[in-house]
């Protein structure tokens, strides 16, 4: 598994429209081959600024299979508008976790 991760800082201002467009948007990557889930969080600092976090099986499945995809054109077109800077976007694979201790 792989995780993308990307902080999306959006237009002040625009935040509440770029969370509607992605209510939209979210449902055009959940279809796409590979992917496994998201989530999308708010900066309680930084108001205009999101932490997006999406996992694949494949790290191609988001670089091939996504970004090439009529579907990211969609995605493109919901959501680029809203970012000043344009995101970097980095992909992680997991190395350790932890979990409560019982």
């Amino acid at each position: 598994m792989i995780t993308e991760h990307a902080i999306l800082s959006v237009i002040s201002g625009r935040e509440s429209e770029f969370e509607a467009a992605f209510e939209h948007a979210r449902h055009i990557i959940s279809a796409m081959p590979g992917f496994r889930s998201l989530t999308l969080s708010r900066s309680m600092e930084s108001r205009n600024e999101y932490l997006l976090l999406v996992e694949w099986e494949r790290l191609e499945d988001h670089t091939v299979g996504f970004r090439t995809s009529a579907s990211y054109q969609q995605w493109k077109s919901l959501l680029h508008e809203f970012y000043e800077p344009f995101p970097v976007v980095e992909h992680f694979e997991l190395v350790n976790s932890a979990s409560p201790a019982t």
